[in-house]
């Protein structure tokens, strides 16, 4: 199948991707958005909507779920068209444009490209026990979508990282009771919410790894093994939130000709690619000082949206003023 030309696609939905849009729609440009997620939102709705995120502008706190869901409403302000549950699978020249294609080999053909792809693809590091795939959803969880689910149960937290202690300090309140399982007695995360969960009273089992689940219809315990000693002991419990990392990959990015450095993609202060016309931004792009959060990821968005803009129409300003002096 072959769509129509517009002047910019943008490979993510996630905030980012989600603020291209906006901007882009904003200088009067034509947009499509293509995801391989279900939903718009990226990590945001995929992995942690339940978590507050701190760190956004505007914001003393806010819920990744409200957050995404604002970020949804204003990145298809302009009627950007979306394309979700597709892979962009492969990338072609086509005159001084491009063409994306699809997983079936649909062509979305574009005149500029924003590459906003987060992390890539990504999956949950798994305990890599028996039985994980047959309780997954049904007390095992890679990350928490709902926190009424967890109330009143037994919760078991794994990991030792921001993750890990978010979720326990956020489902203290929910579950009767909440444990931290950890391999090791150092941790990853911020010394703030070490301190504020240790004053929760969680118990910390330190030095141990789930080796075995255990239920019939759904969890009911689990036992810890001791990564030193190897002794074992029996946990009750209704659900184990699994927090011990995720594993990312390009994907099909990789091939289209950028230059890669662990696994992200390499940007000049413009966020250009070696491709013209394409730029990438976000977490998927690299550069000197780069730094990996939302806000700044949003700066890169705009300032690669005018670029792509002037390039389209070199009689247009690079940049086009400030909103609050526009009729939108």
């Amino acid at each position: 199948m072959s769509f129509s030309q517009v002047d910019l696609t943008v490979i993510g939905g996630g905030p980012v991707g989600l603020f291209a849009a906006f901007y882009a729609g904003m200088r009067g440009m034509s947009v499509r958005v293509i995801d391989s997620l279900p939903e718009l939102g990226g990590q945001l709705t995929a992995l942690y909507p339940e978590k507050y995120v701190y760190d956004m502008p505007g914001f003393s706190k806010v819920l990744a779920k409200d957050l995404a869901s604002a970020m949804v409403e204003q990145g298809l302000r302009f009627d950007a068209e979306v394309v979700l549950e597709e892979t962009a699978s492969g990338l072609e020249r086509e005159g001084d444009g491009w063409v994306v294609i699809g997983k079936d080999g649909s062509r979305y053909p574009t005149k500029t490209l924003i590459v906003s792809a987060g992390a890539g693809a990504f999956t949950p590091t798994r305990l890599g026990v028996d039985r994980e795939d047959e309780f997954h959803g049904r007390g095992l969880w890679y990350g928490v979508r709902d926190k009424s689910w967890f109330a009143g149960k037994r919760v078991l937290v794994v990991g030792g990282g921001d993750s890990a202690f978010d979720w326990a300090k956020e489902l203290h309140p929910v579950a009767s009771s909440v444990g931290l399982v950890h391999r090791r007695d150092v941790f990853k995360a911020h010394e703030e919410t070490i301190g504020e969960v240790q004053a929760m009273g969680v118990p910390f089992h330190l030095w141990k790894a789930v080796s075995i689940l255990h239920g019939d219809d759904g969890l009911s315990g689990v036992t810890l093994v001791d990564t030193q000693t190897k002794e074992e002991v029996h946990h009750e419990a209704d659900a184990v939130v699994v927090n011990i990392g995720f594993k990312s990959s390009l994907g099909p990015l990789k091939d289209w000709g950028f230059t890669i450095e662990k696994n992200q993609i390499v940007v000049d202060h413009c966020y250009r690619t070696g491709l013209p016309g394409v730029f990438a931004v976000g977490d998927v792009c690299t550069y000197e000082g780069k730094i990996k959060l939302i806000a700044t990821g949003v700066g890169e968005a705009a300032t690669a949206v005018c670029l792509a803009k002037t390039m389209i129409d070199p009689e247009a300003k690079l940049f086009p003023g400030h909103s609050s002096d526009m009729t939108l």
